[in-house]
């Protein structure tokens, strides 16, 4: 028979397990709704402009200073 501080360490064990395992589900379930939020459309999804918005503005930005390089006359 197992003692005393035995049962006390599978105990807080147990109890610790299960609070892991009950915020990984409450995390998941957080995302999922926001999947379903996003399919739906309701409601902020991204923070910023989309990943190719920032793409178009990087690539104009490029081709200004390559422009800029051919009006100094520096060969780019």
């Amino acid at each position: 028979m197992p003692g005393f501080e035995s049962l006390i360490v599978i105990t807080a064990g147990a109890i610790l397990g299960l609070g892991m395992i009950a915020g990984i589900a409450a995390w998941c379930w957080k995302g999922w709704l926001e999947l379903k939020r996003a399919e739906l459309g309701i409601g902020p999804v991204a923070a910023g402009p989309p990943v190719s918005g920032r793409i178009d503005v990087a690539d104009l930005k490029e081709r200004v200073r390559k422009l800029e390089a051919i009006a100094a006359g520096v060969d780019y």
